[in-house]
């Protein structure tokens, strides 16, 4: 049930932007300690963490999701894997790793996530598997129900929240490119990406 090991990604992208861990700080809102324990693999994040990490970064939690595992050509992501704490009373799996031109991500429970816009680059889709989410999409909101599709384009600000502890929501998505460039493994370590 391991997260993907965003940490060596966190710091190669905050080296890369010649920032200071108290300046990531100072703007993520997360501890000097934390971010340091995360970059060294000694912490995991949570989604929201993650995200505001992210945002201080100039970034998005997908691209440092996809930055730290490898893309296969053919890839299976069993139930297990992937599972990152949504910062809630929920989870969230990524569902296509490494960079690839989707993203696929994966809300299960009592997720909350009206409380962030967010808006991006591409197009997305949103589908719930079960339950129920209130999902807002520019200047409308839509309930959507088991077996409902919401589509949006490019620029759209949107945001939505479960409105049961069984809803399972489907977020896809044309990925966004991120450049993130690694640090090469110390010798007799395995690179990681």
């Amino acid at each position: 049930m391991a997260a993907p090991p965003v940490g060596p990604v966190v710091r190669a992208l905050r080296k890369e932007l010649g920032r200071t861990l108290a300046e990531v700080s100072a703007s993520s809102g997360l501890s000097v300690p934390f971010l340091s324990q995360v970059e060294n693999g000694r912490a995991s994040t949570s989604l929201r963490s993650l995200q505001s990490l992210a945002e201080a970064l100039g970034t998005t939690a997908v691209a440092l999701l996809a930055a730290a595992q490898d893309a296969a050509r053919i890839d299976i992501v069993k139930a297990a894997e992937n599972i990152l704490d949504d910062g809630s009373t929920g989870v969230v799996r990524p569902l296509v790793r490494g960079h690839r031109q989707l993203h696929a991500l994966e809300f299960t429970g009592a997720t909350e996530h009206g409380d962030r816009t967010f808006q991006h680059g591409n197009d997305e889709l949103c589908y719930v598997m079960y339950g129920s989410a209130q999902v807002r999409a520019g200047d409308e909101e839509y309930l959507l129900e088991a077996g409902d599709a919401l589509y949006w384009t490019a620029g759209v600000p949107h945001s939505w929240r479960a409105l049961s502890a069984d809803t399972q929501v489907l977020l896809v998505g044309v990925n966004e490119k991120a450049r993130i460039i690694l640090e090469p493994a110390e010798p007799g370590r395995p690179a990681t990406r």
